[in-house]
């Protein structure tokens, strides 16, 4: 999906809930993490970037991790969501589409 270079600080805010929607489909690694957020439309996101971010979210308990052999080449490391990571989803979901709507709403004002 073709997308447009957005504000990077538009992305900071977003960015974590973006990652847990995409452990809320099952456990997966990073690069395929960066690569589902690159397909719908939220551009290259680097591993500088990603991988911290997994650790802060292993750190609040909201995922956890598993090496897993490599089919054809080194191991990987999966992360997948916990009940806390679920629940975490699920309230920033919430508050994001509440958010989004005065949002929109205001900048709209005035059109």
């Amino acid at each position: 999906m073709a997308h447009q270079p957005w504000p990077s600080e538009w992305l900071r805010g977003l960015l974590t809930l973006a990652v847990l929607r995409v452990l809320g489909d099952g456990p997966t690694y990073g690069y395929a993490i960066a690569t589902t957020l690159e397909q719908h439309g939220f551009g290259a996101i680097k591993g500088g970037t990603l991988y911290p971010l997994l650790s802060r979210l292993e750190a609040a308990g909201h995922v956890t991790t598993e090496w897993c052999q490599g089919e054809s080449g080194p191991g990987r490391k999966y992360f997948q969501l916990t009940a806390a990571g679920s629940a975490e989803l699920d309230q920033q979901r919430t508050l994001w589409r509440e958010f989004a709507t005065h949002t929109t709403t205001f900048i709209s004002e005035g059109e």
